[in-house]
């Protein structure tokens, strides 16, 4: 991760990372070690790797004298990084690699969308949107926007057109077009509502129509400053359409800092992208060890 990035995933997470690491800076006795137990929880880390974590400090305190001083705080990022380890692959590649992006309204789709293939320009690579929220006009505005400012293609639809059908129209236009990546800004689904997800199984069908191996990738983009609530999200979206990866958002400034371990933990899928700021370049591939920690004020 960059030198830059990495100084402000430091700086987004400063209200997590403040808190743990005052904690880890002291004697890890009982009392101590009870207190950085309620922060972690309050730090939505979720119950297993916060056990995990306190198991870890006190050890590295007990066993490690020479080493107190930065012992817990190394030992509670290694624990961090343990649980956000994942037997995956790297993104897929194809000579056309279609992104499905999925998530609430809010979350932030639509932004991430121009972000990475701002990312991807940078590698040369060419990107084609296709928008798919076609129930809001200003989603297809927005989209038509930023594609405009960083120089992409998007392939639309009339408000309230099938998005199905725009995302098949978009598949075939970027593998004749050869774009490297073709990225589906699809609709916000509250996931709570069961038509509404079966129209996101429909996009996922017809998509495969136009092009044989897609979606080859599925991407839910949660708001990171949700904390533990963006769990109950990935879970129905998961189990709707079976999630290939995740991208935490406005993680900057966010107290809830350890939520995305708690999804990754029990949903066992991986964070793709990380962003901490409004620019594209805040926006960047995740490496579970720079989060760790940035979480608990550790330098890179």
């Amino acid at each position: 991760m960059l030198g830059g990035f990495f100084q402000r995933l430091k700086s987004g997470l400063s209200r997590t990372a403040e808190a743990v690491s005052n904690l880890l800076s002291k004697p890890i006795d009982a009392q101590s070690a009870e207190a950085l137990r309620t922060q972690l929880l309050a730090a939505d880390f979720g119950p297993v790797t916060t056990e995990e974590i306190v198991t870890a400090t006190q050890a590295a305190w007990k066993n490690n004298a020479s080493a107190r001083q930065a012992g817990p705080a190394e030992a509670a990022a290694e624990a961090i990084e343990k649980a956000l380890s994942l037997p995956t692959a790297p993104v897929t590649t194809h000579p056309s690699t279609v992104i499905m992006l999925l998530g609430v309204n809010g979350a932030g789709k639509t932004t991430t969308a121009a972000k990475l293939s701002a990312h991807w320009q940078q590698q040369q690579k060419k990107c084609l949107f296709g928008a798919c929220d076609t129930f809001r006009a200003a989603a297809g505005e927005q989209l038509q926007a930023w594609a405009g400012r960083i120089g992409v293609e998007v392939i639309g639809g009339a408000h309230g057109a099938d998005a199905a059908a725009v995302a098949f129209d978009a598949v075939k236009a970027g593998v004749a077009r050869g774009a490297d990546y073709i990225i589906l800004d699809t609709a916000g689904r509250l996931h709570t509502k069961s038509h509404l997800l079966e129209e996101l199984r429909k996009v996922v069908r017809v998509t495969a129509k136009a092009l044989p191996t897609a979606p080859h990738e599925k991407w839910l983009v949660v708001d990171g400053s949700l904390g533990i609530n963006s769990l109950e999200q990935a879970r129905i979206f998961h189990e709707s359409v079976g999630l290939t990866g995740l991208i935490v958002t406005k993680l900057d400034g966010t107290a809830k800092g350890g939520a995305l371990v708690a999804i990754v933990r029990e949903l066992k899928i991986p964070v793709r992208f990380i962003g901490v700021g409004e620019k594209p370049e805040d926006l960047q591939p995740f490496e579970a060890r720079a989060y760790a920690r940035s979480v608990v004020g550790l330098s890179a």
